[in-house]
């Protein structure tokens, strides 16, 4: 492992080569929110939220070629939420890449990608990971049931900043 500035923050393209790797990590850690959903389907929606500015975007952290985390801004990542949104989702970072501020990274590009789009707040929904991001600003809105879990979901206003 390098250190934090080797790793550097990238726009996912549709036909980039990490697609497919990224892909595989949402499948494997959220896979189970989305019954049905084979890693061929989920490779396609992700191939449809890498736009190329504002809302869908997909961000990758590189560390020379290889991937090592991601991050979206997506309209809806919440099922029977649709007051909400836009979202920051599939916040992952490869656990031996972790404790770098790779994710913290990852969230600020997210941010950035927000208020060029002219967006006032974004929201996110986590079942454990809520003390970073009350760290980056990000205020509890509400613990809910969801899919067969219990997750906090979370706002950051962006307006004014």
């Amino acid at each position: 492992m390098s250190d934090d500035a080797a790793v550097r923050i990238e726009r996912l393209l549709p036909d980039s080569p990490h697609l497919a790797r990224v892909a595989g990590w949402q499948h494997d850690q959220w896979g189970q929110l989305s019954p049905g959903e084979t890693l061929a389907t989920r490779r396609a929606s992700l191939a449809a939220e890498c736009g190329p500015s504002g809302v869908p975007s997909v961000f990758v952290a590189l560390q020379g070629e290889r991937s090592v985390g991601t991050a979206s801004l997506v309209a809806d990542d919440m099922s029977g939420r649709d007051d909400l949104g836009p979202w920051l989702a599939s916040v992952y970072v490869l656990p031996e890449w972790r404790g770098q501020g790779i994710a913290s990274r990852l969230v600020r590009r997210v941010e950035d990608e927000a208020r060029a789009a002219g967006i006032e707040r974004l929201w996110l929904f986590t079942s454990d990971q809520q003390a970073l991001y009350a760290r980056l600003g990000w205020q509890e809105q509400a613990w809910v049931p969801y899919r067969g879990d219990r997750v906090i979901i979370m706002e950051r206003r962006l307006a004014g900043e």
